[in-house]
């Protein structure tokens, strides 16, 4: 397969009610020379257990209207609205010569109302981006990946951390982009010092290779991709959160992962 005409635009969408529950969505278009692949799939957490559930057809991406996220995907069973609490943040986080990593998170904090199988309704606070890539993932000078969002009533928190030939470390609170101490699957450090964030790794939401979780219902694109990228390890958690700042501190939930992209 050739490289030129190469693009990927993945959405991820997710919702933790205060309870727990939680909903996580992906829905991805792919165009790659004569390859057309559209995918989805959805996770689930409801009273404390894991559902998987994936779709090859009927996965339109979400439509925005103002501030309004709005998702039905019947090949999913799941439809919904994410009304956004906090303006959208959008960065190129990598670029050279063969492509770019557009970042758009269109919402940072969401209110979010969904029903699950038409009959199962979940209410938290939710988060959406849109990632789009022009650059072949394998061909991302990365070793490790660091991301994650936090949500709290008062706080929101989002990081993205990139590991590799190239160190990009992105850290927003309440919108205001930060500097970043350290970064690790259980503890954000502001520069400052004066805010951390501790998360607890409550749960594992999904862990192993990429090949084995992500791309295991989907052989016809997992037989296009390199086996590097079959072997990416990652580790998925909701984890419940404590950030804690120089005037208080605020608890809710995290979803949040570590991907190692090459051994």
């Amino acid at each position: 397969m050739g490289t030129k005409a190469f693009l990927l635009t993945k959405w991820y969408l997710d919702c933790v009610a205060e309870n727990g529950d939680a909903v996580i969505l992906y829905a991805a278009d792919l165009r790659w020379n004569s390859v057309s692949f559209h995918y989805g799939s959805l996770l689930t957490v409801l009273n404390g257990k894991i559902n998987f559930a994936s779709a090859l057809r009927s996965v339109p991406a979400p439509t925005l209207q103002a501030n309004i996220l709005t998702l039905h995907q019947s090949g999913l069973n799941i439809e919904g609205t994410w009304a956004a609490l906090r303006p959208p943040i959008r960065r190129t986080v990598f670029q050279n010569v063969q492509g770019a990593v557009d970042w758009h998170c269109l919402q940072p904090m969401s209110d979010v109302d969904l029903r699950v199988s038409g009959r199962t309704r979940i209410n938290g606070l939710g988060y959406a981006e849109c990632l789009t890539l022009s650059i072949l993932p394998w061909d991302l000078p990365l070793t490790q990946l660091h991301w994650g969002r936090y949500l709290s009533q008062e706080d929101a928190v989002v990081w993205i951390d990139w590991q590799g030939a190239e160190h990009l470390q992105l850290l927003l609170h309440n919108g205001e982009e930060q500097q970043a101490l350290s970064i690790t699957e259980s503890k954000v450090v502001f520069a400052e010092g004066s805010r951390v964030l501790e998360l607890d790794h409550g749960l594992v939401l999904r862990q192993g290779r990429l090949g084995n979780t992500v791309f295991r219902g989907i052989s016809r694109l997992a037989k296009l991709l390199p086996q590097t990228m079959l072997t990416v390890d990652e580790c998925k958690w909701r984890s419940h959160g404590v950030f804690r700042t120089d005037t208080g501190q605020s608890s809710g939930w995290a979803i949040h992962e570590v991907v190692k992209w090459k051994q």
